[in-house]
């Protein structure tokens, strides 16, 4: 959490921290009514996250993936903006290429 009224990041310096490990969250804002980090999917890897108790958004920043929400699965790739229910079953699958995504949990939440 900070106390200053604005921050700027740098996606490319935010998804090179972990590129080793296969699959990798890296939360980078906490404030109080959202958290948001970026997530790393390698090619052929396994996303095996579990609902979450948030809404959230992605935002593909590079690669290529399905994304399968409640039995629907649909392309995704750069640019691609994907909203996803709190508690709604989701997760990405046939990983072509190394994903980079961004990610923004809603908390509702205004206090700390």
């Amino acid at each position: 959490m900070t106390d200053s009224g604005w921050q700027v990041f740098d996606v490319a310096k935010l998804a090179a921290a972990d590129a080793s490990a296969p699959v990798s969250y890296q939360e980078f804002l906490r404030v109080p009514s959202m958290h948001c980090g970026v997530y790393r999917l390698s090619k052929g890897s396994s996303d095996m996250q579990t609902p979450h108790d948030e809404d959230e958004v992605y935002y593909v920043v590079e690669g290529k993936a399905q994304l399968k929400v409640a039995g629907e699965t649909r392309d995704v790739g750069p640019g691609s903006v994907m909203y996803v229910r709190a508690s709604e079953e989701h997760a990405f699958f046939e990983i072509q290429e190394d994903m980079v995504l961004l990610v923004f949990f809603a908390t509702g939440r205004t206090d700390g």
